[in-house]
């Protein structure tokens, strides 16, 4: 513990760094600098911004006679005192008073000879501060776990209470509940009466349905490959882009029990080109992941990113996460990234320049995903086959025919002050991302997508696939519910083609998850079991219509996967397009699992674990500039 009394005899930080050469005169002048323009301090700018790890900064003020506090969390704090802090000026200098003790105000502090934040005391209290040496990390979690709750409360609950009509706090409207149950009373009347003509009904629809919605995919497939005719923005226009223009970038990295990948991490962050200063990084950690937390305490090389400790409050999705950290972002453009992602290192650049090409109300660029490990095994493959027809092709469909968009998980970069304006994430919508595009597009915004892409870990673990994939159709589902509550009211918002866009690309996709087992099932009965009961209840012509449209529809989705071979160069993958029909029905494994939870618990968000690969994700070398 380092006492007030002796403050002013004490050397500052900075110079026992120079001395134990952690950083050079240079180093000292380019933060100092960089504190002026930003405001930030020096303690802060050391360790969120490279230039210094967290061991080798214990290991300097330990060398020099300083003693951590290891316990800050069971000090007893005086509200009283918490009464006169804002929670983002605490977490600017690693600071906080907690109690008044002994006539003196007890600091937590990571830089002990802080002089500015010491005069703060001095200010504020009128005592004179007794300062506890404490880890940054252990400041910053206590410090949101004191004062974030206000912020917490408004990343839960803003959307519902500035547009209500578009949080999925209510999952089913009333109206939405009365036309279900009355269809599904109409249908069992039906079938009592006469149960022949509605099943032939039924099935001719179920099957027609399906068909069309596979044709629309197909038509958004075709329209979306003129994209690989065009570049949105070229490698020239990103060599003459000038660092010194560009604005703050805002990186939000959302983790939960990551603790394995933050390595990786790091060092994937440093290979994005954009200068570090600019670089607005926020790692968001739930309040009670103590193991991501602690692997951020063990690195022993520095870091580029600021921790963000997200309170406690249901319920415990990514979008609220992402909603908190929304409050310490200071970018002017926001994306955020997973912690296995690698997006290509001029990413950056690439959506800046293209902002800078599109009207005022395109507010968001969506980049492609696809996978580093996509030929480890048969779910990886088709993971990759899935996300390069998705990403290359329907994505850039929809663009070109001006119909919403929904958004990926990551790589979705923002201008700041309009996700704002849209009411940020619905913490209460398990496909936030999906969501939000739909919102920006109802509200006269526009989505574009360029030609960059993000590497992610693709699935490898079928049990681990199921649970990623039923959280993604819950999230259609909800997203479909959401939007669907006042269809004329959607329809004046979106017009004819988005209104149908909407219908065919969100509410479709679920529905033929569900309905494919269905129609696999008469194809078995009637084509390979032979089944009498089938060709009793249905006269052949109804029979032949809905194997043809479950034949014909499995065909084109194995040519639209073809297709997404071929623009990546992926040829090794293109019999694996054959195994379309098996991996349809592991999305209707994930679809009736998703519709279960729909009802039973629709906030729930299952947990997708990561770093499960035996292929090691690599970057090139790093281009961070300073």
């Amino acid at each position: 513990m380092a006492l007030a009394t002796s403050i002013n005899d004490t050397a500052p930080v900075c110079d026992l760094l120079i001395k134990d050469h952690l950083i050079t005169y240079a180093d000292l002048e380019k933060i100092s600098d960089f504190s002026k323009r930003s405001g930030l301090s020096f303690i802060k700018i050391a360790l969120t911004f490279g230039y210094i790890s967290r061991k080798n900064y214990e290991g300097c003020l330990s060398n020099a006679g300083y003693v951590f506090n290891d316990k800050v969390r069971e000090e007893a704090v005086d509200d009283e005192v918490l009464e006169k802090l804002d929670l983002k000026f605490i977490t600017n200098f690693f600071a906080l008073p907690i109690r008044i003790e002994n006539n003196r105000v007890v600091t937590l502090m990571a830089d002990p000879t802080d002089r500015e934040f010491i005069n703060f005391i001095y200010e504020t209290y009128g005592l004179e501060p007794e300062i506890i040496l404490a880890s940054d990390l252990d400041i910053v979690w206590l410090s949101h776990k004191l004062l974030g709750e206000s912020y917490v409360k408004d990343a839960v609950f803003e959307l519902m209470k500035s547009d209500p009509a578009n949080s999925a706090l209510i999952t089913f409207s009333t109206g939405q509940l009365i036309f279900i149950f009355a269809s599904i009373a109409l249908m069992v009347v039906a079938l009592f009466f006469n149960f022949s003509q509605t099943s032939i009904l039924l099935n001719i629809g179920i099957s027609s349905f399906f068909l069309i919605s596979i044709l629309f995919k197909l038509f958004l497939a075709l329209l979306g490959s003129r994209f690989e005719l065009h570049q949105a923005v070229t490698r020239d226009e990103v060599r003459h882009v000038v660092d010194d223009d560009l604005p703050i970038y805002t990186i939000q990295l959302p983790v939960y029990k990551e603790d394995k990948l933050i390595k990786k991490l790091i060092w994937n962050l440093q290979s994005i080109d954009y200068p570090r200063e600019k670089l607005d990084i926020k790692l968001l950690i739930e309040e009670d992941d103590s193991k991501t937390l602690n692997a951020v305490k063990d690195l022993n090389f520095p870091a580029i990113f600021d921790v963000v400790v997200v309170p406690f409050h249901m319920p415990k999705t990514k979008p609220k996460a992402c909603n908190y950290g929304l409050y310490f972002s200071r970018g002017k453009y926001l994306t955020i990234y997973d912690a296995e992602d690698i997006p290509d290192t001029d990413q950056l650049k690439k959506v800046i320049m293209l902002f800078e090409k599109l009207p005022e109300n395109y507010i968001c660029i969506q980049c492609a995903l696809n996978y580093f490990n996509r030929n480890e095994n048969f779910l990886t493959r088709m993971f990759t086959l899935e996300y390069s027809y998705w990403f290359d092709y329907m994505l850039p469909g929809l663009d070109t025919l001006d119909i919403p968009i929904p958004l990926g998980g990551t790589s979705n970069h923002f201008k700041l002050d309009k996700l704002i304006e849209l009411g940020a994430w619905d913490p209460f919508n398990v496909t936030e991302d999906a969501d939000l595009g739909l919102r920006a597009y109802s509200k006269g915004y526009k989505v574009s997508i360029v030609n960059s892409t993000t590497y992610e870990e693709a699935n490898n673990d079928f049990f681990n696939w199921i649970r990623q994939r039923s959280r993604w159709i819950k999230g259609y589902m909800q997203t479909y519910l959401i939007h669907m509550r006042n269809p004329v009211k959607l329809y004046k918002r979106i017009g004819l083609r988005g209104f149908l866009g909407f219908n065919f690309f969100i509410g479709a996709t679920p529905i033929t998850f569900l309905i494919y087992p269905v129609l696999l099932g008469i194809f078995l009965a009637y084509v390979v079991l032979d089944f009498t009961w089938i060709r009793a209840l249905f006269p052949d012509w109804v029979l032949f219509i809905s194997i043809f449209n479950l034949i014909i529809g499995n065909v084109l989705m194995i040519y639209v996967n073809m297709m997404a071979v071929f623009k990546r160069r992926f040829y090794e993958l293109i019999l694996f397009s054959m195994a379309n029909p098996i991996y349809w029905l592991m999305h209707s494994i994930s679809a009736y699992k998703g519709l279960y939870q729909l009802i039973v618990k629709p906030f729930y968000w299952e947990k997708t674990n990561h770093g499960l690969s035996k292929t090691a994700g690599t970057v090139t070398q790093p281009k961070t500039t300073v």
